[in-house]
């Protein structure tokens, strides 16, 4: 292991010979005067006065070499499609929504949103926009009105880009309704909204704002857009991820930095090189979808898979399909997925011929030995576990067979991967720990080149939120429990704060809790994340009514938990439905009024709640457990 530890002491060491080199890797119409600008912690920037454009770099390098090669494969088993589309005809399309983009008045640091299901014109407009030098926001297509219209007010968009409906285990999902409905709630409607119709939902385009997709694009047909050269440190995309307050952070991302950091963990995380192929089963919609599905494989020169559907439809061994037709050599899922698959016939795992499949790549939630092991030995290929975060960009910890192969713990997402300071740390004194000893998370600044680079118009939440937790240091803080071992291997062991993570989504507990207390019938209500041996983590609510009366008729508890969900599910979405609604007559309180949530959570997991000697009233928690 001295090359991955070397490899890594170099890049904290020497950081800016280190990415230097690693710049190479991504083509600058202007070459950067600086490679690192921290004179500003934590703010930092990276290869200051380059110019680049993250669609080039993802498509147009690539034409001369690889023009006529796979670059975008859609597989959909919601609509039965399939669709390849070589570097080449992938330009085409960008260009032509980049047309269509700037016809509405689209350019270098406007807003478009994207709001679409696992579809081939939801990556055009991503790669459209960083053409255009504009900032795309997507919203995961999950998320109901309340999300998109906060989303919407934050980032202002002047164009927002949607479909007419996505489609999950054969349910299809109307988009255009919700769309209409945020549209409605905004302080700041955009002009303009280009609807994709699939012909799933029928709909009522509203006269003057919505644009017809296919119209649009006949219409710009074999238009060639200038790609806009930006400097390093323009942002290129927001991406909105949930906190411990009800607003949502809207994660700003760099250029430059992140087209470097993306090329590089393409070849030394993820082993790839050009003409490889990348299969990742995330959504668009979320951080891992950005930068493995849409920005990393291409500018690696590689094909990347877009796949709309579930991993057991049409049975468990979709997946394993495509990487045999498709000849995949990586595949990046979320331990979710592998536990849905071990509830399938086992032999699917052998049907396939997995043998162009070099390694399968595990993020999103903590990976359980348990999981790992059965994967490993079902398909008998290497499992390599990576922590990382919306924030970062990419990767924080994994092992990384690109610079070195190393033995992989299950369990363990390995070694801290090479640019990244990270620590364990005393959350009281901000003392560094040593090995087995348990602590939070945290990163030392400057945070390396793809990591955030603020918050979407507020530099000081970014400090506030990221930077202040800890005591007498300014550290990243990862809100994430954790520890290392004498071998240097590290353990993520859950979080810190109120923000839950259910099948790798994360919620944050304040954005149900607000959604609940607004049905009539409650007067307020704790929500947390307990244990679950499918989703990793699933929320509960806890809610206390304003008359405790109306339970008295037969049927009337479940009612209204049904009445509950169902609030939730219009404000927020299926995705932040809690999995039970239970009712009590107080929750469990500290003396100062705050909710004892980590007391819950162990009367729930079954656990010793541990101290309580602030609590105001102990039956409370005897509620708690009489209600389960």
């Amino acid at each position: 292991m001295g090359t991955i530890k070397s490899f890594h002491q170099h890049s904290i060491q020497d950081k800016e010979a280190f990415w230097k080199e690693e710049a190479d890797a991504v083509y600058w119409e202007t070459p950067f005067t600086k490679v690192l600008d921290d004179s500003k912690l934590p703010f930092a920037k990276w290869f200051v006065g380059g110019r680049t454009n993250l669609c080039f770099n993802a498509i147009d390098r690539w034409l001369e070499s690889r023009g006529d090669e796979a670059a975008l494969i859609w597989v959909s088993t919601e609509v039965e499609q399939e669709r390849t589309y070589t570097y080449r005809q992938l330009y085409q399309e960008v260009n032509a929504v980049a047309a269509m983009l700037r016809a509405q008045g689209v350019g270098q640091g406007d807003r478009v949103l994207i709001y679409m299901p696992m579809v081939p014109e939801a990556v055009f407009a991503m790669l459209a926009c960083a053409r255009l030098g504009a900032i795309h926001s997507v919203v995961f297509g999950g998320f109901a009105s309340v999300n998109l219209a906060q989303r919407i007010d934050d980032a202002q968009p002047k164009v927002i880009v949607c479909a007419d409906a996505g489609s999950r285990g054969g349910k299809v999902t109307p988009y255009k309704p919700l769309m209409d409905k945020a549209l409605q709630l905004c302080e700041h409607p955009p002009g303009k909204v280009i609807v994709l119709n699939r012909g799933l939902f029928e709909f009522e385009p509203v006269a003057g704002r919505d644009l017809d997709y296919a119209a649009l694009r006949a219409e710009h047909d074999g238009a060639e857009v200038p790609v806009t050269w930006v400097e390093s440190s323009t942002p290129s995309y927001v991406l909105y991820t949930s906190g411990t307050t009800g607003k949502p952070k809207g994660v700003q991302r760099d250029t430059g930095g992140y087209a470097v950091a993306l090329a590089s963990s393409m070849k030394h995380i993820f082993n790839g090189k050009p003409g490889d192929t990348f299969l990742c089963t995330s959504d668009i919609g979320w951080v891992v979808g950005h930068s493995y599905i849409v920005y990393g494989p291409l500018i690696g020169g590689q094909a990347t898979i877009l796949f709309e559907g579930t991993p057991i439809r049409p049975d468990g061994g979709v997946l394993w399909s495509l990487v045999e037709k498709y000849k995949a050599t990586t595949m990046f899922s979320a331990p979710t997925a592998i536990r849905v698959l071990k509830k399938q016939d086992p032999a699917l795992l052998k049907k396939y011929d997995l043998s162009s499949l070099r390694a399968l790549y595990m993020a999103g939630e903590p990976l359980d030995e348990p999981t790992a092991q059965w994967i490993s030995d079902g398909l008998g290929k290497p499992i390599i576990d990576n922590y990382w975060q919306t924030e970062t960009g990419w990767p924080i910890l994994a092992a990384q067979p690109g610079v070195e192969e190393i033995r992989t713990k299950f369990g363990s997402p390995s070694f801290p991967v090479y640019g990244f300071d990270v620590r364990v740390l005393d959350e009281q004194t901000g003392q560094d720990l040593g090995p087995n000893q348990k602590g939070v998370v945290a990163i030392v600044p400057p945070l390396p080149p793809g990591a955030m680079s603020t918050i979407w118009g507020d530099d000081e939440r970014f400090v506030s939120t990221y930077f202040s937790s800890i005591p007498g240091r300014q550290v990243y803080s990862t809100f994430d429990w954790g520890l290392y071992d004498e071998d240097g291997y590290w353990f993520i062991l859950g979080r810190t704060d109120d923000v839950i993570n259910v099948a790798g989504h994360r919620l944050g507990t304040r954005e149900i809790e607000e959604s609940i207390n607004s049905h009539p019938a409650v007067a307020e209500c704790a929500v947390v994340g307990i244990a679950d041996q499918l989703k990793g983590q699933a929320a509960v609510a806890f809610a206390v009514l304003k008359d405790p009366r109306v339970l008295d008729l037969p049927g009337a508890a479940l009612k209204l938990e049904g009445d509950v969900m169902k609030v939730v599910d219009e404000q927020l979405g299926a995705i932040a439905r809690p999995a039970r609604v239970r009712f009590v007559t107080a929750l469990p309180k500290t003396r100062s009024g705050k909710v004892l949530r980590r007391a819950i959570v162990s009367i729930c997991e079954g656990r010793d709640p541990g101290d309580l000697t602030t609590i105001e009233d102990p039956g409370t928690l005897d509620q708690i457990k009489d209600s389960l």
